[in-house]
């Protein structure tokens, strides 16, 4: 979707300065933050990309104005009162009102290393042949979707070449709004700077995405 968080190639926002030895929390409840979302996500009512849905639904001004976990348990909320885990009373005052959604499955704190460990793999076999092959001219599809994509702006309606072909994988697409994983192959797509950039890039840079086959089609 074309939302706040799909900042590649956006003008106005100044240079990106990485922090120097930058911390992985600058604050104790950041922490908890991180340890909320992963506990609640394994319980089993929603996958990785509705969850990173909610957050690009955030209003653009909430969304620049908070910092990385604020965005993460901003959208936890929306999440936890889509699932009916809680209600809007209930996250105002901070108190229980009445029994909510039983979770599927409760994270205990003796399995958080391993589930941390395992990871959420998302590779899946898809039955047809790649569509395309590494070397093969591709446009990319022009589409501006309210719902959920991998497919960044500055990226759309361009021409590039297949560099590799990757292995199928679930489409973000459609298993962010439940309607199955419906996996597909991936590619790795180069694009050269004035493609994407226009005339003033440096006509030495190249960049790569990894889009699936359904953003693609034949040049």
């Amino acid at each position: 979707m074309n939302g706040p968080q799909d900042l590649g190639g956006q003008m106005g926002f100044g240079p990106i300065v990485p922090e120097l030895d930058e911390p992985l929390f600058h604050a104790n409840w950041e922490k908890r933050a991180l340890g909320l979302t992963i506990a609640a996500g394994a319980m089993g009512h929603w996958n990785i990309d509705e969850s990173r849905h909610a957050r690009e639904c955030l209003h653009p001004a909430d969304y620049y104005s908070s910092t990385y976990y604020e965005i993460w348990i901003k959208a936890l909320e929306v999440l936890l009162k889509r699932h009916g885990f809680v209600s809007p009373q209930e996250l105002a005052t901070g108190q229980s009102l009445g029994k909510g959604t039983e979770p599927k499955r409760i994270l205990k704190a003796d399995n958080v290393a391993a589930a941390l460990a395992k990871g959420g793999p998302c590779d899946r076999p898809v039955a047809q042949e790649p569509r395309f092959e590494a070397g093969d001219r591709v446009r990319t599809h022009n589409f501006n979707p309210e719902t959920h994509t991998r497919l960044p702006r500055y990226a759309r309606g361009k021409f590039g070449r297949i560099d590799a072909v990757r292995d199928g994988f679930v489409f973000p697409d459609s298993n962010a709004h439940g309607k199955g994983e419906n996996p597909q192959y991936v590619y790795t797509v180069v694009f050269t700077g004035p493609e994407i950039w226009g005339d003033a890039a440096d006509p030495t840079l190249t960049i790569s995405i990894d889009a699936w086959e359904s953003y693609l089609e034949p040049a």
